[in-house]
């Protein structure tokens, strides 16, 4: 079997180009969506995320207002900086980018932004109106997740889905939107028992763990869509996923690349997600 590799690239591409169109929508209705942008330190893997997130922003013709803070900013400066941003009408979403530095709570930092501007999709309202089948921000990956299995073809109704990882950016919300489609749906991690007994019977398999190649491609079910969110850099400088990929490729009948999978289906989600807030403010939906 020759899987069918998903281009997260041309995806999100065509994600953006819709995106653009509405963008249009809202600024003949004078709003011009905005996404306030902090970067907190110099860590070198995050300046690379936020200048590739507002050289796509641009593209589209959403406005991005950049806050770089110095690496010694203290918990209560930051507050201080979300609460203004929260008050600004102007600004229809708020990225604090991650990892902050330690003297920064960064749990306190994403409990004060305003739900209704909690474009990641993090804040407990947002994760628990998730729940609810309420969504008002999906988080960013796994509503890319989801719109690559859709072009996977697979029907989810009934299918057995297993999420490897629990973590609250991926796991859980990939989860609960799988629940949504009426997939059968079981969460594994790092203490589960058998994991090779469980990627077996999974028709979807959506990898999150954050370890090299860990899912091995001999455990994938004939005819399977493996998702892999796996970004992991080796000793000798390649990028990998989670998933052993050309294994899996000989088994799955649909399987995402790394690079070029789920990673631009994250940024494209993000941006999405800022245009369906000023889409609210300027009430249009």
């Amino acid at each position: 079997m020759n899987a069918r590799r998903l281009d997260g690239k041309a995806r999100a591409a065509r994600l953006l180009a819709e995106v653009e169109q509405r963008v249009r929508a809202c600024t003949e209705r004078g709003v011009r969506p905005c996404l306030a942008v902090v970067l907190v330190g110099d860590d070198p893997a995050s300046q690379v995320y936020v200048r590739s997130k507002e050289k796509r922003a641009a593209e589209i013709g959403i406005e991005a207002r950049d806050h770089r803070l110095p690496a010694t900013t203290t918990t209560d400066e930051l507050l201080a900086l979300v609460a203004a941003l929260n008050a600004d009408r102007a600004v229809d979403g708020i990225l604090v980018q991650l990892p902050l530095p330690p003297q920064c709570d960064a749990q306190r930092i994403l409990l004060a932004v305003d739900p209704a501007k909690d474009v990641d999709g993090f804040h407990p309202d947002n994760l628990g109106r998730l729940m609810l089948g309420q969504p008002r921000f999906v988080a960013c990956t796994p509503q890319g997740c989801m719109l690559l299995l859709a072009d996977a073809g697979l029907a989810l109704a009934g299918a057995r889905a297993l999420v490897i990882g629990r973590s609250t950016i991926v796991g859980k919300p990939m989860a609960q939107l799988l629940v949504h489609a009426d997939a059968t749906v079981t969460v594994t991690h790092s203490r589960t028992r058998d994991l090779a007994a469980e990627v077996a019977q999974a028709d979807v398999v959506v990898a999150a763990i954050g370890r090299p190649e860990f899912v091995r491609g001999e455990w994938i079910k004939p005819g399977a869509v493996v998702i892999d969110v796996g970004m992991n850099r080796l000793a000798d400088g390649r990028l990998v996923g989670d998933v052993e990929f050309a294994a899996a490729e000989a088994r799955a009948s649909a399987i995402t690349p790394v690079p070029g999978g789920v990673g631009p289906m994250t940024i494209a989600c993000l941006l999405n997600n800022v245009v369906l807030a000023a889409e609210r403010r300027a009430g249009l939906c």
